[in-house]
């Protein structure tokens, strides 16, 4: 991924900096001329200023935006970051390979682990391969047969999510796709290697859930996980889509809403601004809680890892008596 600032999308909200950003940029040619170098230090400040009150200040859908970023690093470029090796395993042994989810091997400080993630692409030619990172009933049984394969051979399983959501479409439908996903929920609860789930942009409902019943559950500070997105939610309750700041805002779908409500079990920090503005750093910070968690699991008995995640998610709610 290019990392150089010119290449950046700005998002709605980021359009005071780009605009002080044009200011500063403008002055300092000027700069050059008369030596004048006062105006140009006190925008810089001001711009500091402005950049850290914004990122200080973003509402839920601020972070779905940024979630959604197009440049946000996607679960293959974490991969990359993270681990020296990445052979990819492909198919689902039924004939088909969805290439909305992706699974093989990874290696972390030596130790073999299956790595398997929703996908997105970067283009159009990309994401019709991907299918906008929105899988299909075969890509669901394809994480299975890794999951299986993980079992078989004792490898913890790593999961990257970044999906709006199971495809939707009449040929999903017509090949089972509640099917699929209640099967990796059943065969997930009952696996007895570690589960480690990432949430890296965005969580959306079932889709989400397939590939994340998992002993921990991590969340990139700018993720998103919830039941129905925000566009979604407001088009149901309130039949518009004027609503979707307050729809975002009663799903409670950040990762600091999560972490409250101890559904997630760790917010990972990103740069300011969001991962795309550094992915190396922002992977250099997943794996250090990558690691942590996976140290901890280690310590656990087989059957010990099974009924930690069977608990985890028994224990999901909170729930007081009046």
């Amino acid at each position: 991924m290019k990392e150089t600032k010119k290449d950046f999308i700005a998002l709605d909200f980021e359009k005071p900096l780009i605009a002080l950003s044009k200011q500063i940029n403008e002055l300092e040619q000027k700069t050059l001329q008369n030596g004048n170098k006062k105006v140009v230090n006190d925008l810089k400040n001001q711009y500091a200023k402005v950049k850290s009150q914004i990122y200080k200040d973003l509402s839920p859908l601020d972070r779905v935006k940024i979630a959604r970023h197009p440049q946000r690093p996607y679960p293959l470029d974490y991969i990359q970051l993270i681990s020296p090796t990445w052979h990819e395993l492909h198919g689902d042994r039924e004939g088909k390979d969805d290439g909305a989810i992706i699974g093989g091997l990874i290696e972390i400080e030596g130790q073999t682990i299956m790595a398997i993630g929703t996908q997105k692409g970067r283009n159009i030619k990309e994401n019709q391969k991907r299918n906008f990172g929105m899988p299909s009933p075969e890509g669901y049984r394809k994480a299975l047969r890794l999951f299986y394969h993980a079992e078989k051979f004792n490898f913890p399983i790593l999961t990257f999510i970044d999906t709006p959501g199971a495809y939707p479409g009449l040929e999903a439908e017509a090949h089972n796709q509640s099917h699929a996903i209640a099967m990796n929920l059943r065969e997930l609860a009952g696996l007895t290697v570690p589960v480690i789930a990432v949430i890296t942009g965005e969580g959306g409902s079932g889709g989400a859930l397939a590939i994340g019943v998992a002993n921990r559950i991590l969340m990139l500070e700018n993720s998103v996980y919830s039941v129905i997105s925000p566009e979604g939610c407001a088009a149901i309750l309130w039949r518009t889509k004027d609503k979707v700041q307050e729809a975002a805002n009663a799903l409670k779908i950040t990762a600091y809403d999560l972490y409250k409500l101890r559904i997630i079990d760790e917010i990972i920090p990103e740069v300011e601004g969001g991962a795309h503005y550094n992915p190396k750093e922002t992977s250099e910070q997943l794996l250090i809680a990558v690691k942590k968690h996976l140290e901890e699991l280690s310590r656990l008995s087989s059957n010990e890892i099974k009924k930690d995640r069977q608990e985890k998610f028994r224990n999901i709610g909170i729930f007081v008596n009046a």
